[in-house]
């Protein structure tokens, strides 16, 4: 089973949200749940990177209420998100999970562990950053354009997501060419009323606020931080805030890469997941 190839399958929840989702990799273990990027559906996850985590893990990836083919209301801060995923976690009869965060995914995968920390084994932040952290309250420029805008093509994609260097948008077309190879069956695109839902939690999370920092020191699972070393989006000094004021975390840099670096390097970022999720 892939990605490519993996059901949708969909669960009802006591919120009254019906979430869309695929579950599929080696069963056994504690499986790994993904929350995704702003703007993201099921089918933005890259499968060269889902599917070589699958081959060691479990793995769910789903739609939050209101994204993609789920129903209900998108929640629209950050706190809502995390309730709205515990709601999905109940749903499935989950007791325990490992949490991929990538971007927005990346603050929802902070609060759930903080609103439920005995759910939570292990923790991996990639492209994000803490609250109050730094340069992502609003997007300014051409981000901003990119991030915004009503119909959004490949260039909007290698903009937000991969360096403006040869070598990584060459890497990020391979990448749009592997998110795009689903012909049956692909998740619903999010709508602008999820983009604009979205843009308003990722404004609150990111109200420049150093206080908050100290939140991160009751987040004592082991945590793996990782973002490209030029991150346009959550900028990458917040990925070092992350390593800094987590109790338990390691932090990894990769070279000549923007927000978009875990689908710029699929394999190696999969194989520091995989190792980092199976360490004693």
């Amino acid at each position: 089973m892939s990605l490519l190839t993996a059901p949708n399958q969909t669960v009802d929840a006591p919120n009254g949200s019906t979430y869309t989702y695929r579950n599929f990799g080696k069963v056994g273990g504690t499986p790994v749940l993904f929350l995704q990027c702003f703007r993201g559906n099921i089918d933005i996850w890259d499968p060269a990177l889902v599917d070589a985590i699958a081959a060691e893990r479990e793995v769910i990836l789903f739609d939050a209420s209101g994204v993609g083919g789920s129903t209900g209301q998108t929640p629209e801060t950050v706190r809502e998100y995390a309730r709205d995923t515990l709601a999905f976690v109940d749903a499935l009869g989950l007791t325990m999970v490992d949490l991929l965060g990538f971007s927005l995914g990346g603050f929802v995968a902070q609060e759930v562990t903080l609103q439920r920390p005995y759910l939570v084994r292990r923790l991996v932040l990639a492209g994000t950053g803490p609250q109050g952290g730094r340069g992502f309250h609003a997007w300014s420029g051409e981000t901003r354009v990119h991030a915004h805008k009503e119909q959004q093509d490949a260039e909007d994609l290698l903009y937000l997501f991969f360096s403006p260097s040869e070598q990584s948008r060459a890497k990020g077309m391979e990448y749009i060419g592997r998110i795009f190879s689903r012909q049956q069956d692909r998740d619903t695109p999010a709508t602008l009323a999820v983009r604009d839902a979205q843009l308003a939690a990722i404004a609150d999370w990111g109200i420049p606020d150093s206080g908050r920092f100290s939140r991160l020191s009751a987040i004592g699972q082991p945590t793996l931080v990782a973002n490209g070393d030029h991150d346009v989006m959550v900028p990458t000094p917040n990925s070092y805030l992350l390593a800094g004021h987590l109790p338990d975390a390691e932090l990894v840099i990769y070279p000549d890469a923007n927000h978009g670096f875990l689908f710029q390097y699929p394999q190696e970022f999969a194989g520091e997941v995989n190792r980092f999720l199976t360490r004693a």
